[in-house]
């Protein structure tokens, strides 16, 4: 199903309500904007498999430019609003757009971006317009609403890190399937989530994350209502719930930590009750955090473990987590091989690297060295994100470590390199190691250890230089990718060859910590 579809029966049930503002777009109004936006990329000239980005806030009409992406047949990146303007300008150049939508909200960096994207044909802007940009309302309101001829499913190219540091996308292909086609993700959704057209979907993150997006609109295919917040606030949250009676919701463990840190008659003045099915992803959860959530709503609390590349994925319920205390479940749709570095498959409780036997084939855009890095080295044909963990006798996996020295902060993927990249070249530097160091409310959060010019002799002189490098950072690269605090080292162990001990650095900070990651 697709919006479309679900109109023609309902349509003046809400397929987006917006937590603010109550703002409610019905499934005939979504289906018609679609239409409509569907109509204007097609004149522009976007075909069938042609690329375009957009970056904005969560916005009320963030669906309609989704499924009007969808409808056309496009591939389609959703960028984060908190992305640097350089880093913005390189993923539009690198996936190909031929056009980008975006918000007077990101109005100042809008007219840098436009500077830099050259090869982009289609500039919208919405609440307003801009130098270079035109009225996406004004667009969309002239267009046809009709549906366009043999409409093919589109699909999304979301960005994770590459080789260099550089984002990269995550290139799964158009299927070249009829739109409204079932996926693999509304199966598992009304299977294992029990998602139908009495769905009331509450989403509480950053529209751009995988996840929010691809959930929120399988609620949609599903006939499902998708409540979105603008921002996170755990009391807020859970006001909503009984307010909407909440029956799905997606979260990640840093959400669970700040609502069960709420004062107790916040925390437990919300009537919960409507909850179906509380599912959190994205970072792994403290042990006692899912025991204390699961104690609060009940036996509703789902975990998966998967990721963009959509090559496995790993779930538990309430009562098999309690069985298995720690895990992220078992397989549903791929065999799991825990191998060694050089491709021999481990015992039982012995940990390895993650490998999934399965038909999905993925690739990273531009970047062909990740790809093979995600292969199998004896050729078997599986695929891994690049976690470590084991498989216990009855095959529930265990996470026992992270693909590189990926930080995971608020379930928000950070990759240490690029501000790495960033540090070396200040004139004050001579080696640096980022990584993530533990934070009891966001899980991890970025640290650096910087070997200077010039050793600090004082606290004041360590505080200013600190101070410095965190700004000259920021300057760069979006603010949560730069390190929180600054350690000095008069040296950072290295190899005779130049491989940097960074393992070394992060068990210091992690060792009284009570967890590996």
């Amino acid at each position: 199903m697709f919006p479309g579809s679900v109109a023609m029966q309902t349509p003046d049930r809400p397929a987006v309500i917006m937590a603010s503002t109550g703002e409610i777009t019905t499934f005939a109004e979504l289906n018609s904007r679609a239409n409509a936006l569907s109509h204007v990329l097609r004149d522009a000239g976007l075909n069938v498999g042609d690329h375009i980005a957009f970056c904005l806030e969560n916005h009320p009409r963030y669906f309609e430019i989704l499924w009007g992406c969808h409808y056309a047949g496009l591939i389609y990146t959703a960028c984060s609003s908190r992305l640097t303007t350089d880093e913005l300008s390189y993923i539009i150049n690198d996936c190909g757009a031929k056009a980008f939508i975006t918000s007077k909200y990101k109005s100042d960096q809008a007219v840098e971006v436009a500077k830099t994207t050259p090869n982009v044909t289609l500039r919208l802007m919405l609440d307003g317009t801009i130098s270079n940009y035109d009225s996406f309302e004004q667009a969309v309101d002239e267009a046809s609403i009709e549906d366009l001829p043999n409409r093919i499913d589109g699909v999304d190219m979301l960005y994770s890190s590459g080789t260099t540091g550089r984002p990269k996308g995550i290139k799964l292909g158009l299927a070249m399937t009829q739109l409204g086609t079932s996926t693999g993700l509304s199966t598992l959704c009304q299977m294992l989530f029990g998602m139908d057209n009495t769905t009331t979907y509450l989403s509480p993150a950053p529209l751009y994350h995988a996840a929010p997006l691809r959930f929120t609109m399988t609620a949609q295919r599903l006939g499902g209502t998708a409540i979105i917040m603008e921002h996170f606030d755990p009391e807020e949250y859970l006001k909503l719930i009984p307010k909407y009676k909440v029956t799905h919701s997606q979260l990640v463990p840093t959400m669970f930590v700040r609502m069960l840190k709420l004062e107790e008659s916040k925390r437990t003045g919300h009537d919960t009750s409507s909850l179906r099915c509380a599912i959190h992803a994205a970072a792994p959860c403290p042990t006692e955090i899912k025991q204390k959530m699961i104690d609060w709503w009940g036996p509703v609390i789902h975990e998966y473990y998967a990721g963009s590349e959509g090559n496995g994925f790993v779930y538990c319920n309430s009562e098999q987590w309690l069985k298995h205390p720690g895990t992220v479940g078992t397989s549903i749709n791929a065999v799991i091989h825990i191998c060694d570095d050089s491709g021999n498959e481990l015992p039982i409780l012995e940990s390895g690297t993650i490998y999934f036997e399965s038909k999905v084939d993925f690739e990273y855009h531009n970047d062909p060295e990740k790809t093979k890095s995600s292969r199998d080295p004896l050729g078997r044909g599986w695929t891994t994100l690049g976690d470590v963990g084991y498989l216990d006798a009855d095959s529930f996996l265990y996470l026992t470590d992270r693909k590189a020295f990926m930080i995971i902060s608020g379930g928000v993927n950070i990759y240490p390199q690029e501000a790495e990249n960033i540090l070396i070249n200040h004139p004050s530097v001579v080696d640096v190691a980022v990584f993530g160091v533990p934070n009891d409310e966001f899980g991890e959060e970025v640290k650096a250890v910087v070997q200077p010019v010039n050793m600090p002799t004082t606290p004041e002189q360590a505080a200013e230089l600190e101070r410095e490098l965190k700004t000259f950072c920021r300057t760069s690269l979006a603010d949560l990718k730069c390190p929180r605090s600054i350690d000095f080292r008069e040296e950072l162990p290295r190899h005779p060859t130049g491989k940097l001990y960074k393992r070394i650095l992060k068990d210091e900070y992690w060792k009284n910590s009570g967890r590996a990651i």
